[in-house]
């Protein structure tokens, strides 16, 4: 395939963290952690936005700011003051409304990727007293009422109640049981798929509790053996494998039924409402709206392409049909998962026009206007002052940027972030203040309080001055247009002391999944790659098809084809840089986690030898063994498009395969299953193909622990090294 190339490259020098000469620099500097940005600050808004709430570094203390000055005026725990207290620091913290209350968890223990357990504990401020909040074991999602005197939370699932002022606990739900009938909490798959781990919502006049309840007993339960291992020692494990096993539902087969329920807590009475769901289909969210009367519910069909609002009264159980939204293809998350509601009026965003954008309904779900508009992707929907001001996240200078805007109900616009870069906020309860975070390429995370007025900051917060130090590398973007008339955008980091006239061998790292973006004009921290940059190695990253802020339809074109378009941008892409006269064409590496590592086992496979060695790590191969709820959002069911899911099989392309391999999984991978790899390895045995392998015991997806980090890299590096040309 000939490319028609058109080049546009911006040069910018990295900052990063530590002044080394090549020689000097050690594998273990760069994946350490050593070199991780401090974590985003938490605000939590008092209801009229004045003040915030806000843990210290150590996580011992709870302090109470003013957004006007950004200065500290009261101190609304310390650890070591607290009476009754059995901790000396917490995991994380929630305010009740009216700051009278807090809850502090510590003991966290991890279920799945966002969800845990722990042991809770309620605050009084006023008798600065700590109390558990319950004693029977560890809780999930507790969750305070409006008016602060009542905690709803999950144990074991079922939901339960602690009224405060009687520090009483009563039984909301019963006949709970995980992997069995959910109250309160979410299942694997959703909390995997639409990032929905606590469904309890309050109505708010404190009346009533809202909450799904997901039956997952028609899908069959997934064992995952465990080892003896090390780091930890399982010894139960050591002769005899044990297993953890959960639901988890593939394409086509059978997936959690979810309901929703209320609770009148007057009465007690537990209810299901009458909420319009077509068999198979999901409830992705629920949230009460400001009128206690009126709680919204979100619905999908199971191919995930018709969305519902309704608007269910929680004393009736009735559903009245606020809102619909048809797609050709599917509906992001981004639209159900950012839908806010207020007294007047609620927001959705969409991609109806092509791009998404804001669009305002009224209450009883007219289309009252478009809020937004071009040709450009709202990223987030950050707030609204309730009346006419409407605040959001967009890239609308470019799909490498995002900045903080401001718009009202004449279209009148106003930037309020400076420079150019990726900007993330979160608005207090009234949206005349936010917590800003600004970086980009040369610049470390800065978190500053900032004037939703004016735009200007307030006080900062956080400048990672750690990471402020110059070293290695340089950063260049770069596009260029791929056969057929598609721009692509990239970033490549050379070498210090970077020569046009040598030959550089290339590390191509990417994910090219649905929902990221990896060439974007923010901070990344030094990791391995940095390490190969300083041995000599040119890194360059590609957004392919399919990956998120340029659109519905270059966002969309994979419908029913998932993992050809991304394969093939990154064979265009490996096939441009080999064009150009400082890169080694012979050494071409390509490097994928995920979705990710499906990717360079494609792109090794369809790439007829572009790529000299590939390393695919925790990879889907077939997507017929990923879970139901993602792959049929891409790829509908594999009865209804069998043509689509062997056309994306790695497993089938294993023949094809060309290059040098390296294939790394954890065997507890609870995400991407084991079976994955070793379906893959069958196929490129019975295909006579040879492959390096290394296999993490007892690790779930992300691999980590110990030195299974460094293992892992060490690993990484040494064999695309070992099979240089």
């Amino acid at each position: 395939m000939k490319l028609g190339i058109k080049i546009t490259v911006a040069a910018i020098s990295l900052a990063f963290p530590y002044s080394m000469t090549a020689s000097a620099a050690r594998l273990d500097d760069f994946v350490s952690g050593k070199y991780d940005v401090e974590p985003a600050l938490k605000a939590i808004s008092t209801e009229d936005g004045k003040y915030f709430a806000a843990a210290d570094d150590a996580r011992t203390l709870v302090l109470k700011y003013e957004y006007k000055s950004g200065k500290v005026v009261d101190t609304l725990f310390n650890a070591a003051k607290a009476r009754e207290c059995p901790f000396d620091s917490f995991d994380g913290f929630d305010m009740s409304r009216d700051f009278k209350r807090i809850l502090l968890y510590t003991d966290s223990e991890k279920i799945y990727r966002r969800s845990f357990k722990a042991n809770y504990y309620t605050f009084e401020i006023m008798r600065n007293l700590v109390k558990p909040l319950c004693m029977d074991g560890k809780q999930q999602i507790a969750t305070f009422s409006p008016n602060g005197r009542m905690v709803a939370f999950v144990r074991d699932g079922n939901v339960y109640l602690k009224k405060l002022d009687y520090d009483s606990q009563s039984e909301v739900t019963r006949g709970g049981e995980n992997g069995k009938v959910i109250y309160g909490s979410t299942s694997w798959a959703y909390e995997e798929e639409f990032s929905f781990v606590n469904s309890l919502t309050w109505a708010s006049d404190n009346s009533t509790l809202a909450f799904l309840r997901t039956d997952e007993r028609n899908t069959p339960p997934y064992p995952v053996q465990l080892y003896g291992g090390y780091c930890p020692v399982m010894p139960e494990h050591m002769l005899y494998p044990g297993t953890f096993q959960y639901k988890y539902p593939f394409p086509g087969e059978a997936c959690a039924k979810a309901e929703v329920y209320t609770y009148t807590v007057e009465s007690r009475v537990v209810k299901r409402m009458d909420v319009p769901l077509e068999d198979g289909g999901y409830i992705p969210r629920i949230t009460f709206t400001k009128d206690s009367l009126s709680l919204a519910v979100m619905t999908l069909n199971r191919e995930q392409n018709i969305l519902n609002v309704y608007s269910v009264n929680p004393k009736s159980g009735t559903a009245r049909l606020l809102m619909n939204e048809k797609s050709d293809t599917w509906i992001d998350e981004a639209t159900y998962g950012n839908i806010a509601f207020y007294d007047n009026f609620f927001i959705v965003p969409s991609m109806r026009d092509g791009y998404r954008h804001l669009y305002q309904y009224s209450a009883k779900g007219q289309l009252l206007r478009q809020l937004t508009s071009g040709k450009w992707d709202v990223i987030e929907f950050l707030g609204s002052d309730g009346k006419d001001r409407f605040y959001y996240s967009g890239n609308a200078e470019g799909p490498l940027y995002c900045s903080i805007y401001r718009t009202d109900l004449s279209g009148r616009t106003s930037k309020l972030t400076g420079g150019k870069g990726y900007n993330t906020a979160s608005f207090n309860a009234d949206a005349s203040f936010f917590v800003n975070t600004f970086s980009n390429t040369a610049t470390p995370p800065v978190t500053a309080l900032v004037n939703a007025g004016n735009g200007k900051v307030v006080k900062s917060f956080g400048e990672n001055s750690h990471l402020s130090y110059s070293g290695c590398g340089t950063k260049e973007f770069f596009s260029f247009t791929a056969a057929d008339g598609t721009t692509l955008y990239g970033y490549m980091i050379k070498p210090d002391g970077f020569a046009a006239d040598r030959k550089y061998p290339v590390i191509m790292t990417q994910y090219s999944g649905p929902g990221k973006q990896t060439v974007l004009d923010k901070w990344e921290s030094p990791d391995w790659r940095n390490y190969m940059v300083n041995e000599g190695y040119i890194i360059v990253s590609v957004d392919p098809r399919g990956t998120p802020g340029r659109g519905r339809d270059f966002a969309h074109c994979i419908y029913k084809n998932l993992g050809l378009p991304e394969a093939e941008d990154q064979i265009a892409a490996a096939k441009h840089i080999s064009t150009l006269g400082y890169v080694d064409k012979e050494n071409i590496s390509i490097f994928g986690w995920s979705f990710g590592g499906y990717t360079t086992l494609m792109a090794m496979s369809l790439g007829n030898g572009i790529f000299n060695s590939g390393i695919a790590v925790a990879p889907v191969t077939d997507w017929r063994f990923y879970d139901a709820i993602y792959t049929e959002r891409f790829m509908n069911t594999p009865q209804a498009n069998e043509g689509g899911y062997d056309a994306t099989s790695a497993v089938k392309l294993a023949g094809r395969m060309n290059g040098n391999l390296l294939l790394v999984s954890g065997t507890a991978d609870d995400n991407v299953h084991f079976a994955n790899t070793l379906q893959y390895t069958a196929a490129l045995i019975e295909s006579g193909k040879q492959f390096d392998m290394q296999i993490y015991p007892n690790k779930n997806h992300s691999i980590t622990g110990c030195n299974t980090r460094l293992h892992l890299f060490t690993r990484v590096c040494d064999f695309i090294k070992r099979n240089k040309k």
